[in-house]
């Protein structure tokens, strides 16, 4: 990103005593979307130069308009142009690719936020948060769980317990009784301690990313203002709250919890084999009473997690800077206290002790998907009662968006620990019967993925026909709005060349604005396949544990087709689900490498992880909390400064940041901004997922409070759309939709095929510098503009 080298004044250098500028002093901020891109590209010019900000989120300007505030006179009749840039915050570093394998916990953490509109219904807001950050406690659980199966159960225990596999890697033959001689890790006991440490640095290295992410990422306190909280008979949003966008006591809260979850979890791998050993045998009394100690520690640290993480939710109302330091500190070294304890109880010698069969996997990954499946019907029982409430039919699945999402969010941690399982099994299996590979459980989960393959590939289909049925539909249309059924006599009364018609421009026109249409099914199929989940997950686990066994061996005896299709079923999910996990590490491995897979990648989280880390603190960083106080700071300060009048131009994610952010301001600061969105996914994608922020009346609240609002769009655009208000007054939020392409042919104005632009160049529209003047002009120099008046 190249910039000028000298750094402009700020407008905070403005001080109290300098007198303010002419009131013809205007700005307008820039805040770009998802994807990134440069200041240069964003100001049209090659040069310019860092005004404030750091290296990762700044503020930028043309070199010729560095100084604009000294010469207002200079920039009458239009505003200066300052880009915010803030692609760095998610797409900029290589390394952030990993983030990829973090998907789970940042789908669930976007299910809490996902909640329905509520009036009254406070208890049933905190229980819907706390089942939230159960279910998401229970992925934490899930991940170690599944690095404990790799590394204890099939690495540790079957393979290096198993001769043929242990010659097969000869990397295991320290461990195997047979190839080391009885050596002195060959005991059952030392084996599993040894292997403990791989899931215990998986829960080390979330930990330590949680916190280096939130230090540089969420800690930016935003400006001090006295609190306007939630009123149920104005609609305001909660992203007005002073503490909103600062949630750094929960955050570590969750954070310690979670990371004594995973310790725990090795902790229980580890020790409870031993435990069950010494029970089953009259050995000395001061070992067995060891590992009741050790059960006993991991229940008590168990109920400890599960009341912290049920203890405190998000504080809102106030900027909270306290810091709950015992418990953050204590919690996750206490259970690291408890897993050495039961490291040096399993490796204690017991010569008689040999590895057979499998550790009980099936019992807990069976325990944790129970758990999940019944937090989402609990979920959305309590998501129906809000949504009951308070009912709107642009609500996204009328109000189960949340639970399908959190179910969603449970079969990505199932496909990817039974992926990696399956995975690793295969690639350890040397032969032999006494190798038996991941627990049942797993087998079945992975069985019932050609069945939702199968769901998908027939929504996809349904969805295709849909596609080409509206372009049918809009080939009419696109003819009637370019008048290529009357163009001879339009072109005669203007004097252009009549338009001709061209089958293949306007099939690609009809086609763009059918394709754009699919957003808006979302619901559909997120509902559809959420619910085939969550039936499915429940047959398999209804099936392992009735059988005991994997389905092609509990269809032995049966039919023939049923024997067919089950050995079918688990032999094509097997390799479906290592496909599916060697394609999560092959899609991280290339956006390491690959800045355009890396752009893609930095997309994804550009929409997941604009909300406050509240259901999961191993998700990826809110870059929000970062953001949103920079475009807050630099609105009051600069208008403070200069008394001037400031458009903040938000396209596609950027909208959703500028509105956030004007939600932050004090109402006199509100009151001399305007407020320009245009491809904005405000209403259309986060007023249908996320109604209780961005709902109608939440938008409604925006409209009162920022004096001059309006949206722009097009009907080719599949993410931005109208703001549809309930009883829009004056001139209105919603422009008429642009026309795109701009011309059907070639014209005098434009000689070459204009592009279909889609969700992309707004500002290639004339119409765009018409709209931001109007605004402009709407804000007064002392008084706001009534919005009725031009």
């Amino acid at each position: 990103m190249a910039s000028a080298t000298k750094h402009a004044p700020t407008g905070e250098h403005h001080g109290p005593d300098r007198p303010a500028e002419p009131a013809g002093a205007a700005l307008e901020l820039l805040v770009h979307g998802v994807g990134g891109t440069t200041p240069e590209e964003m100001l049209n010019d090659p040069r310019t130069v860092r005004i404030t900000g750091d290296g990762t989120a700044a503020v930028f300007r043309r070199v010729d308009d560095a100084d604009a505030e000294d010469h207002p006179e200079d920039h009458r009749g239009e505003p200066v142009p300052e880009a915010y840039v803030w692609s760095n915050l998610t797409s900029g570093n290589g390394s952030r690719a990993l983030w990829l394998l973090l998907l789970p916990f940042m789908v669930v953490n976007l299910a809490h936020w996902m909640r329905p509109t509520a009036r009254g219904r406070r208890r049933a807001v905190r229980l819907y948060g706390l089942l939230v950050r159960l279910a998401g406690l229970t992925l934490t659980v899930l991940l170690v769980a599944a690095a404990c199966e790799v590394a204890l159960d099939l690495t540790a225990w079957q393979c290096a317990g198993t001769p043929a596999c242990a010659e097969h890697h000869a990397w295991l033959g320290f461990l195997s009784p047979e190839a080391s001689g009885g050596g002195w890790w060959s005991q059952p006991g030392r084996r599993l301690a040894l292997a403990s440490l791989v899931p215990a640095a998986l829960a080390g290295l979330l930990w330590y990313l949680s916190h280096r992410t939130w230090s540089a990422y969420e800690s930016q306190k935003p400006m001090s203002l006295r609190g306007e909280p939630d009123d149920d008979a104005t609609g305001r949003t909660a992203l007005g709250r002073p503490g909103f966008w600062y949630g750094r006591r929960l955050v570590a809260r969750l954070r310690a919890a979670h990371t004594a979850a995973g310790f725990l979890t090795v902790a229980a791998a580890v020790g409870s084999p031993a435990a069950r050993h010494d029970r089953g045998l009259d050995g000395p009394v001061l070992l067995e009473s060891l590992g009741w100690l050790v059960n006993a520690l991991l229940v008590g640290g168990a109920v400890v997690v599960v009341w912290v993480v049920c203890r405190r939710g998000r504080s809102e109302n106030r900027l909270d800077r306290e810091l709950d330091r015992n418990l953050v500190r204590r919690l996750p070294l206490a259970s690291i206290v408890v897993l050495a304890l039961a490291m040096l109880y399993a490796g204690w010698s017991r010569p008689e002790w040999q590895s057979q069969g499998r550790l009980p996997g099936d019992m807990t990954f069976g325990g944790i998907a129970f758990v999940q499946g019944l937090l989402v019907i609990v979920l959305a029982v309590v998501a129906h009662v809000l949504y009951r409430s308070q009912p709107d039919s642009r609500t996204a699945m009328r109000g189960l968006a949340g639970p399908a999402v959190a179910m969603l969010a449970c079969a990505l941690g199932g496909v990817m620990s039974g992926g990696v399982a399956q995975r690793v099994a295969d690639w350890l299996d040397g032969g032999g019967d006494a190798f038996l590979g991941p627990p049942v459980l797993l087998t079945w989960q992975a069985s019932v993925i050609p069945a939702l393959l199968l769901v998908v590939v027939v929504l996809v289909g349904w969805l295709a026909w849909r596609t080409w049925v509206l372009r049918r539909g809009e080939l009419g249309v696109v003819e009637g709005e370019y008048g290529l059924r009357a163009g001879e006599e339009q072109a005669g009364r203007s004097g252009e060349e009549p338009e001709r018609q061209d089958t293949a421009r306007t099939r690609r026109i009809a086609g763009t604005r059918a394709m754009a249409t699919l957003t808006d099914r979302a619901p559909l199929v997120v509902g559809i396949v959420s619910t085939v989940t969550l039936l499915l997950g429940l047959g398999a686990l209804v099936g392992a544990t009735i059988t005991e066994k994997a389905p092609g061996e509990a269809a032995r005896g049966t039919y023939p087709f049923v024997e067919g299709a089950a050995d079918t079923a688990q032999a094509l999910g097997s390799w479906l689900i290592g496909f599916g996990f060697i394609l999560f590490v092959a899609s991280g491995r290339r956006a390491y490498k690959d800045a355009s897979a890396r752009r893609t990648i930095g997309i994804l989280w550009d929409v997941g992880t604009f909300w406050p880390r509240a259901a999961h603190p191993f998700a990826p960083p809110c870059y929000a909390e970062r953001a949103v106080p920079d475009l807050t700071w630099r609105m009051a300060t600069w208008t403070r400064a200069t008394g001037g009048r400031l458009v903040i131009s938000g396209h596609s994610q950027g909208s959703v940041l500028a509105a956030a952010a004007a939600w932050q301001l004090t109402p006199s600061v509100r009151k001399r901004i305007a407020l320009l969105t245009y491809g904005s996914p405000l209403e259309r994608l986060y007023g249908r997922w996320f109604p209780a922020h961005f709902g109608p009346r939440a938008l409604d609240s925006l409209h009162r409070e920022v004096d001059c609002w309006r949206n722009l769009y097009r009907v080719t655009d599949p993410i931005g759309g109208p703001v549809r208000l309930p009883g829009d007054r004056g001139p209105g939020v919603d422009a008429e939709p642009f026309k795109d392409p701009l011309a059907y042919g070639r014209t005098r104005a434009h000689p070459l095929p204009a592009p279909i632009l889609g969700h992309s160049d707004y500002q290639a529209d004339p119409a765009f510098a018409v709209e931001r003047k109007r605004l402009l002009d709407r804000i007064g120099p002392e008084v706001p503009v009534p919005r009725g008046g031009e």
